[in-house]
């Protein structure tokens, strides 16, 4: 028995010394016989080249255990005695990588679908934008829809009766002048024709907005009417151009342009060209402006102007009335137009849109009072005639703007009339010179 004892003590230490000299083994040793010594994988496959590897053999991937991992290692290895090419990689690995490029192929044709959609809705946003310029909307020539004739009952005095005959005179100018000047073989109306027009559902009201012709105003009783607010004294002049509280009639679709502009009341204001463009001028140029200073002041000094101060063209302040209309009728002028001084005929197109309402700055009141009974508005809503902006300033009236284009030589005056010549002749102002033809 101690005999027994003695034997295994002996082969346990032994054991213990043998483990521990393999363990003070010099690793770079091992490594140089690794060098010569290559791995099983590599025979018959270009002997005597020199490899070199690291002391951790490559991890496997974790499919290489599956039957899909032995199937493509087999493949790996077939396609390695086929070509006789030596890889870089054992066949586990390298069937590792053959299985990473099949994901990546994968991956590459699921984002190619992906891009083909994505461009697909992109190309079928876009043919809804323009949809309307592709099927255009025909309006027929005599659409309305208010019977002014039903005034009558109510009508005491003969008061709408007169504004009555004089709504039906103004279209017929306007008709007419369309009639001789533009072709009405077809109407087709694009969602930019419709850019302008406001809609203000709960009357069944279109408003063409006219700058510098009581757009503001308009724009305050609209917002009434919609119940936005109790009264036009309580809406800043911020709140109506920029809070986007109103709808325009291009926000809509195709249905929707086309029900309301053959449903609702359109209706439009405008005001004397030479007058609005003063008006446009003075609230511009005279005041401080930080973007029409900047953007149309610059360029109109940069051009027009000899010997301009470094300060002038830098800050654009200062334009004179002159160097105004120069740019004006400039058929190369250095920046756009603009909805200010814009004609009425291409901001509002009424030789496409029959509008059933021409108001007119010069009559506002009793033109705004006739519209608001027309539709069934408020008793106590009226026409809004304050200046919420240079409120201390005279507004432009006729003697204004004569001062102004006095300034101006004879050529310039009728040069300027004929830029404005659709408008005069549409809504039936006077000529505001004398000599001009």
């Amino acid at each position: 028995m101690r005999l027994t004892c003695m034997f295994s003590f002996i082969l346990l230490f032994g054991a213990a010394g043998l483990i521990v000299f393999i363990h003070l083994q010099d690793p770079a040793e091992m490594v140089h016989q690794q060098r010569l010594a290559p791995e099983p994988w590599l025979n018959g496959h270009l002997k005597g080249m020199k490899f070199e590897f690291s002391l951790h053999q490559p991890e496997k991937d974790c499919t290489a255990n599956n039957q899909y991992g032995d199937t493509m290692e087999n493949a790996a290895k077939q396609l390695m005695k086929i070509n006789q090419v030596v890889p870089s990689y054992p066949p586990y690995q390298y069937a590792a990588m053959l299985q990473n490029t099949n994901r990546r192929q994968k991956k590459m044709m699921f984002l190619k679908r992906e891009n083909k959609k994505s461009t697909e809705r992109k190309l079928l946003k876009k043919k809804s934008r323009f949809l309307l310029k592709e099927t255009p909307i025909l309006i027929a020539m005599n659409s309305s829809a208010v019977d002014l004739t039903r005034l009558e009952i109510d009508d005491k005095n003969g008061k709408w009766k007169k504004l009555y005959e004089m709504q039906i005179e103004r279209k017929k100018l306007m008709r007419d002048i369309c009639s001789k000047y533009k072709s009405s073989s077809r109407r087709i109306i694009t969602p930019y024709h419709v850019s302008r027009i406001f809609v203000e559902d709960k009357h069944k009201l279109l408003y063409c907005e006219v700058p510098k012709a009581g757009c503001s105003n308009w724009k305050r009783v609209l917002m009434v009417l919609n119940g936005l607010a109790s009264s036009t004294k309580d809406i800043h002049h911020n709140t109506v151009h920029y809070g986007n509280y109103l709808k325009r009639l291009d926000s809509f679709d195709r249905n929707g342009i086309f029900y309301r502009l053959n449903t609702y009341t359109k209706m439009i204001f405008v005001r004397e060209p030479f007058e609005r463009l003063v008006s446009a001028f003075r609230d511009k140029f005279e005041h401080a402006n930080n973007y029409y200073h900047p953007v149309f002041g610059k360029a109109i000094i940069s051009k027009y102007r000899k010997n301009a101060t470094k300060e002038a063209l830098w800050t654009g302040s200062g334009v004179h009335f002159t160097e105004f209309i120069q740019y004006l009728l400039d058929v190369h002028r250095p920046v756009g137009m603009d909805i200010h001084w814009d004609h009425v005929s291409r901001l509002c197109s009424p030789c496409l849109i029959d509008y059933d309402f021409i108001g007119k700055f010069e009559s506002m009141e009793e033109d705004a009072d006739f519209l608001l009974h027309l539709i069934g508005a408020p008793k106590n809503l009226t026409f809004p005639r304050f200046k919420d902006r240079h409120s201390n300033e005279e507004r432009t009236t006729n003697k204004i703007t004569q001062q102004y284009f006095a300034q101006l030589s004879p050529t310039e005056r009728q040069r300027t009339y004929d830029f404005y010549y659709m408008d005069y002749q549409m809504f039936n102002y006077s000529k505001p010179f004398e000599g001009l033809y």
